[in-house]
């Protein structure tokens, strides 16, 4: 896929409020510092598009933009960030969920996770929740330059591991960085795909 234009459309917190869901939609949330901003930077070929901060928990917003005028990037707020309030984590919380559930033409949920890191409890968390709701997503392993071929394969050898303790079979997932561009072919080829399907799906409706 060739991105031709990138434009932010609008931030927001209320579900109601949200742009008009007649295209397809693929959202990316992570924990906070996992490197979202850079990764869709990366993936639309447009520095500065997402915001990037060295200050964790930044995005506080549902952040939409309008891709190749087809289709819909959705930066959700990153997650895990101990310095917010309990109340504030809650809100973050219900609001992810509410959109998660009822945004009906949110085709795919990109849940990024930094590689380098050992499986984090809330990722876990919120992968078997996607699953329980029978909500569709994909792992996006995040920083794969930061660690050597062979410490790549056994951190990704211990993900699933630890995942394969509760599920017969593991989600789809891409290995990335945002430096070298590891994973943009794959990612926005899925995207690609779905929205033929959600075109014909359309078509199907409207006829």
């Amino acid at each position: 896929m060739i991105i031709n234009e990138a434009v932010f459309i609008q931030s927001n917190t209320k579900i109601e409020q949200l742009p008009k869901g007649n295209l397809p939609e693929y959202a990316f949330v992570g924990r906070s510092n996992v490197g979202k901003s850079s990764l869709i930077n990366m993936l639309c070929s447009r520095k500065g598009l997402a915001k990037i901060s060295g200050k964790p928990g930044k995005t506080i917003t549902m952040n939409h933009f309008l891709i190749n005028k087809t289709w819909y990037l959705v930066d959700l707020p990153g997650y895990g960030y101990a310095k917010r309030s309990i109340v504030a984590r809650e809100e973050w919380k219900s609001m992810l969920q509410q959109y998660l559930l009822k945004r009906e033409n949110l085709i795919y949920t990109f849940i990024l996770v930094d590689v380098r890191l050992d499986p984090q409890k809330s990722d876990i968390e919120l992968m078997e929740w996607m699953s329980e709701s029978q909500l569709p997503f994909v792992i996006v392993f995040t920083k794969a330059d930061k660690l050597s071929k062979l410490n790549l394969e056994k951190a990704i050898a211990i993900y699933k591991k630890q995942l394969l303790l509760q599920w017969e079979e593991l989600p789809l997932y891409f290995i990335t960085s945002s430096n070298t561009g590891d994973g943009r072919d794959q990612i926005l080829g899925l995207v690609e795909e779905q929205n033929l399907v959600f075109g014909t799906h359309s078509s199907s409706i409207s006829t």
